[in-house]
């Protein structure tokens, strides 16, 4: 699918996607700013601000004036907060395309924080942190993530420690606007049934006369691990949630295509061989996935499940004997072929629709500054061969890098340090 990039003279990149075929059009608005921009005092605040965008701005004072309008639209709209970016998008049918540009760019530049409202929003991102931590599946990555980087900012939680939410000030929030908010560090997407021209003319009408600043930067993560490590929270829980993983490469790496087929055969779809074994075979649990997260200066390879808190020795000792048998052997052609074709059109089938689009797009632009399609992507996973995967399977599958994050009515980490060995 063709795309047309535009770079404005204060640095603000534009991406249209026009799809003439889709009644939908999307604006995505997308922003170097998460967590790993924030300093401890301030952990939390790239979250914070993305609900309080949506409580009033200078043209609509009032959330509920948001709201409505959107609504009234019948549009789908939210945001959302990651370790390197935030998003905000609107979703509705391609005539309504410049009110909800106009709602979506009004959220992102005019935003004026109401304390009042600030206020109110603590308790609710407190429970939204309450609801997490009530979801062991979803909790342990977060304790995965604070196993491998501990206290720094790819460490810590997204959504902040419950005492910086309580005691942020409305300045906090202007303060950190005005050193990330800037068009240098902003990507727009608008995909769906519009023209370049429809975009551009309203993007310049928009953000055209807005100055660059000074971008600030986050901190380079800091790698280290020699031994593997075991990082336990005890839940009277009805199954064990866990994370396996181990360190592996940056966004910009070479091996990221075989890591993705790597995935695939070992925790990529129903027939793969995470799923086969734990769930057909051992009957131990729902889910399981295997699949490489890549960052800007960093990445990890995890699997997870959910299983069965008396067997959880025998599934870990499974999983990574499935670990062995990759450095050990090749894998067929056959079954190469088979996750290949899953994972090329699993990548597609997710791009059916207009937000789908934006994202994948404006992601690649926003943190590579360069986009690849999807057709262009699928040939770097077709020329993927059995000997890259198992000597990629040798590099990464290493003791001194293995990390287990685990929530269940567990306390000793020992036993769980003795089983970890690939």
């Amino acid at each position: 699918m063709k795309f047309i990039k535009k770079v404005l003279h204060n640095g603000l990149r534009v991406i249209t996607v026009p799809m003439l075929d889709n009644p939908t059009v999307t604006v995505l608005v997308l922003v170097e700013a998460g967590s790993k921009y924030e300093t401890k005092k301030i952990n939390g605040i790239s979250h914070f601000l993305e609900h309080m965008c949506f409580k009033g701005t200078t043209k609509r004072p009032k959330a509920i004036d948001i709201s409505k309008e959107l609504d009234a639209l019948g549009s789908q709209y939210n945001a959302f907060t990651a370790q390197e970016y935030t998003g905000y998008y609107a979703k509705s049918d391609a005539r309504h395309f410049k009110q909800i540009f106009d709602v979506v760019s009004d959220i992102y530049l005019n935003s004026t924080f109401p304390d009042t409202e600030m206020q109110k929003e603590k308790g609710v991102i407190i429970e939204e942190i309450n609801m997490y931590e009530d979801m062991p599946n979803r909790h342990v990555q977060d304790l995965f993530m604070k196993l491998l980087y501990g206290d720094q900012p790819a460490g810590w939680n997204i959504a902040g420690e419950k005492k910086n939410i309580l005691d942020m000030k409305r300045n906090d929030f202007v303060k950190y606007k005005k050193a990330h908010y800037l068009p240098e560090a902003t990507v727009i997407v608008v995909a769906g049934q519009v023209t370049e021209k429809d975009v551009s003319k309203e993007v310049e009408k928009v953000f055209g006369d807005i100055p660059r600043g000074k971008k600030s930067k986050k901190l380079k993560v800091k790698e280290s691990q020699k031994k593997p490590e075991v990082l336990l929270k005890f839940k009277k829980t009805d199954q064990t949630h866990f994370v396996l993983g181990v360190r592996t490469y940056d966004l910009f790496h070479k091996n990221n295509p075989v890591l993705s087929v790597l995935g695939g055969v070992l925790g990529g779809g129903m027939s793969s061989r995470l799923f086969q074994k734990l769930r057909e075979e051992m009957g131990v649990g729902y889910y399981v996935r295997a699949y490489n997260d890549s960052y800007t200066d960093h990445g990890v390879f995890q699997i997870s499940a959910g299983v069965d808190n008396k067997r959880i020795n025998e599934v870990i000792e499974a999983v990574l004997e499935e670990c062995r048998k990759l450095k050990n052997d090749m894998v067929s052609e056959d079954e190469l072929g088979k996750v290949k074709e899953c994972l090329i059109g699993n990548m597609k089938l997710s791009l059916e629709s207009s937000d789908d689009i934006a994202n994948f797009y404006g992601g690649q632009e926003l943190l590579k500054k360069e986009i690849r399609l999807a057709e262009e992507k699928a040939n770097e996973i077709r020329k993927v061969t059995a000997i890259q995967i198992k000597d990629l399977a040798n590099k990464i599958f290493k003791d001194d890098i293995l990390n287990l994050a685990l929530i269940g009515p567990f306390k000793e980490k020992a036993k769980f340090l003795k089983i970890l060995k690939f």
